[in-house]
């Protein structure tokens, strides 16, 4: 009887003390969510920001994301990048400025029967040129063997750099970054371009903290506003239902992108993340996505609408870049100071000159420089020479009064 008494009496406090659990979780995460709209509203308020006892207090420079628990990040991120080319860096002899020099093998290209995607990788840099937030290309050539891009050159590093560094980023930078990628995209999208394959690891920063889109390997071109496309193709933790599906995809398939991107900026990590790409696919197809009130409710309501799993339904559907330019969350953005580059960056990459290297991954750095133009002396077989002629009109150089920004 003793005994019974006392298992009811435990029960009794175990169960005031759930109650009062539940009630102190829910007054913290109200708490939590008040105190985040605060953080919002002074985060983006600059004079107030730069001020050393609030800077000390929201800790701006440390980005510690409590909300993503150390079991669910990668132990080891697996780069999302594979490549045929390497990417050299190079100096004019004559004018002395420095260019980025994409290289690719002509006998992997074919063999992997991709010559279409770098011939439209091509035409979609000669278009691309005029646009702020995106790589230009300034000539192009080809040997017996290889393909050269020679790209502007950027040195601030790939936002899945500093992505793996910071693991999140402040909500105001966040915003910075998706607004000039969505100008981008939108600008891809008046030429009939869909890109395909947004990702951290194709988003550049230059030396001032501006976002410069590259890798233009999976564009499609030709692509009318209402026109759609069957191709499989992307990477895996940033692909769109419709394209798992196998369905018919429109351009709306960027804006998908960009919400995983911005999802991953805020949060950490994808959207659908997970080390078996079985239970990712199926995460994409089955589940929504978590919004964790560590972000704004614009913020909240634009990843909603970026990752409708219904693309009829997605941000973006009926105007393009016009339903993003105009949705809250990019309310405190000024397009076209924007545009002009007169808006500051969140962040500026420090670095001392152009040969100034730290914010690009050693794994690469590393790498010893392949053979170069001029001692290339491999047989011509007959491979080489099926390869030689399946590139043509590739070759490119600007007009004489041609400038370059």
């Amino acid at each position: 009887i003793i005994m019974a008494v006392t298992e009811a009496g435990c029960d009794l406090t175990y169960c005031k003390m759930r109650g009062i659990v539940a009630l102190l979780t829910a007054f913290i995460k109200e708490r939590k969510m008040g105190l985040n709209d605060f953080i919002q509203k002074l985060v983006s308020t600059p004079h107030i920001c730069q001020h050393v006892e609030v800077n000390s207090f929201l800790k701006i420079d440390e980005n510690q994301n409590e909300e993503v628990e150390n079991d669910q990040l990668p132990e080891n991120p697996v780069r999302r990048n594979c490549s045929f080319g390497k990417v050299l860096l190079a100096r004019h002899k004559e004018s002395t400025k420095y260019y980025a020099v994409k290289v690719l093998q002509k006998k992997i290209i074919l063999k992997k029967k991709e010559q279409k995607h770098i011939m439209a990788e091509r035409s979609v840099l000669m278009k691309n040129i005029k646009h702020p937030f995106l790589v230009g290309l300034h000539y192009s050539f080809q040997t017996t063997e290889k393909l050269y891009f020679v790209l502007d050159y950027v040195n601030g590093g790939e936002l899945f750099y500093h992505l793996q560094r910071e693991r999140i980023f402040l909500e105001p930078r966040a915003r910075f970054y998706a607004a000039e990628i969505a100008s981008a995209l939108g600008y891809l999208h008046s030429l009939h371009i869909v890109y395909r394959d947004l990702k951290p690891e194709n988003i550049l920063l230059d030396s001032q903290g501006h976002i410069v889109l590259t890798d233009f390997g999976l564009c499609k071109e030709g692509l009318e506003p209402n026109g759609t496309t069957t191709t499989f193709c992307g990477t895996p933790e940033y692909l769109a239902p419709e394209v798992l599906k196998k369905q018919a995809y429109d351009r709306t398939v960027d804006w998908w992108c960009l919400g995983s991107v911005l999802y991953e900026m805020l949060y950490g990590l994808p959207p659908f993340y997970s080390r078996n790409t079985a239970e990712m696919y199926n995460n994409i197809l089955q589940k929504d996505p978590v919004l964790k009130p560590n972000v704004s409710n614009a913020g909240r309501e634009l990843l909603e609408g970026l990752l409708q799993k219904d693309r009829t339904k997605r941000l973006g559907v009926k105007d393009d870049f016009l339903e993003l330019k105009y949705h809250p969350f990019f309310s405190p953005i000024n397009w076209d100071d924007l545009m002009a580059k007169k808006i500051t960056p969140p962040f500026i990459p420090s670095v001392t000159g152009p040969t100034d290297l730290r914010h690009f991954d050693p794994e690469f750095t590393h790498l010893p420089v392949s053979s170069s133009l001029c001692t290339d002396t491999l047989t011509v077989t007959s491979s080489v020479k099926e390869a030689a002629g399946a590139f043509p009109g590739f070759s490119y150089g600007p007009p004489a009064d041609h400038s370059f920004m």
